[in-house]
């Protein structure tokens, strides 16, 4: 059990809380990385709304939905821990650069084709393979970022705080994505999609460390485990294992109801557009107020505990969203389902880069991505399928139920003692 006063905080306690993770925006390095994201993770999210919308106007199925999102996802069971070892090993600018470079040809390819007229649902599925590779690659030196330029003891605030711009790009890119399907088309949205890799790279360039080669070093560097060696010293241990295990769950069961939520509005409430692109703001509205929450819970409360109750949460949000027979009824459960599962995964991450070792920083952030995007590969695929047998409501119904009953056997197989306060 909890001591009680990290049960609960009070009123200036959490104010002060918040205002030291708020005073990072202030400093030079982590508030450029941060609008740099921002302005990233907008553009990717404003090509989320609009490829789904596009493919379904191209006539693609439910399954063909769920196969691009497995497409741009699956590639972390087979490059991410390849990822971590190069974010471990190798420049993380440079890998971040040449990835996130190809990775802007994508969007900038879908742009060309559709002003030709050649666009075909294969070609988008197929440039979604491309995306998930270089993701699967880059991703774990993008993860790796922020302990890199923030104190040890400010890790778990970074991480609330980059959640924060990740959360409200969800509010501001489908909120654009719709003004510009509606007034453009969905051309406009991958033109935004490509410009706003820019920016990024330049400051990943700018804000990270220059790597240096351990031989090029006058002090003898640690040992580097193998890769696979390293995976199994971070799996060996098994407070760690838990977390992940939730992060996983919550991507094979819960993260199809963001997938599908197109299929939902348009077959199943016979919505269009601006009730799509309200739907994923909304889960990005609850998903900012979940890492704002986030910002006021002391360092010292268990991140194990917050992300198992939250996983839970998450999961019944998906079961109420599969009951809902009204539309106005999915925008306030799509928001509960951002706050939950950004609070349990941000609590997840940060107790794994808070208590790992520096030197299996890059592995451990691999397995964290390899989780939570294998995880979501999965569920689109499998649900893609139960989609096109049972109909969207009672494939996320299936879901949602699951998803319970998996969380309630993680947390009680991996169950273990909380550390010190002083360990994360």
């Amino acid at each position: 059990m909890l001591p009680p006063t990290d049960r609960r905080m009070d009123g200036p306690k959490v104010i002060d809380t918040l205002r030291e993770s708020l005073r990072l925006l202030a400093t030079r390095r982590f508030g450029t990385f941060w609008f740099a994201s921002l302005l990233s993770s907008i553009g990717t999210w404003a090509q989320q709304v609009a490829e789904p919308w596009l493919l379904l106007s191209l006539g693609a199925s439910s399954f063909v939905i769920g196969l691009d999102s497995f497409a741009m996802s699956a590639p972390v069971w087979l490059l991410t821990l390849l990822g971590g070892a190069l974010a471990d090993r190798s420049d993380r600018r440079r890998v971040i650069a040449i990835f996130q470079s190809v990775q802007m040809l994508c969007p900038t390819a879908i742009v060309v084709l559709l002003d030709i007229g050649r666009i075909q649902p294969w070609m988008i599925v197929s440039l979604s393979i491309v995306v998930g590779v270089t993701d699967a690659l880059s991703m774990p030196s993008f993860q790796s970022i922020v302990p890199t330029i923030v104190r040890r003891d400010e890790i778990s605030r970074g991480l609330a705080l980059n959640s924060t711009q990740f959360n409200l790009s969800r509010i501001l890119g489908p909120a654009i994505a719709g003004l510009l399907i509606s007034g453009v088309g969905p051309m406009a949205c991958f033109i935004v999609s490509a410009a706003s890799y820019v920016p990024f790279i330049g400051v990943a360039l700018w804000i990270l460390p220059r790597w240096v080669p351990a031989n090029a070093s006058l002090e003898p560097a640690p040992q580097q485990p193998r890769s696979l060696g390293g995976v199994r010293e971070v799996l060996r241990q098994r407070t760690l294992r838990g977390p992940l295990l939730t992060v996983l769950v919550s991507g094979i069961f819960c993260a199809p109801l963001v997938t599908f939520s197109p299929v939902l509005v348009r077959e199943a409430f016979h919505g269009n557009i601006a009730h799509f692109s309200t739907v994923l703001a909304s889960f990005g509205a609850g998903g900012l107020l979940g890492a704002i929450v986030l910002l006021g819970v002391a360092p010292t409360v268990d991140r194990r505990r917050l992300s198992t109750g939250f996983a839970l949460g998450y999961a019944a949000v998906v079961t109420l969203a599969a009951a809902d027979p009204w539309l106005w009824g999915m925008p306030p459960l799509l928001a509960l389902a951002g706050a939950t599962m950004t609070m349990s995964n941000t609590a997840v991450n940060s107790f794994l880069q808070a208590t790992t070792s520096p030197r299996l920083l890059g592995r451990t952030v691999s397995l964290y991505m390899l989780a939570m995007r294998g995880g979501m590969s999965l569920g689109a695929l499998f649900t893609g399928a139960t989609v096109g047998l049972l109909g969207v409501k009672h494939a996320l119904l299936v879901n949602g139920l699951a998803a319970v009953g998996a969380q309630l056997a993680v947390a009680w197989f991996h169950r273990a003692p909380a550390r010190a306060p002083s360990a994360q």
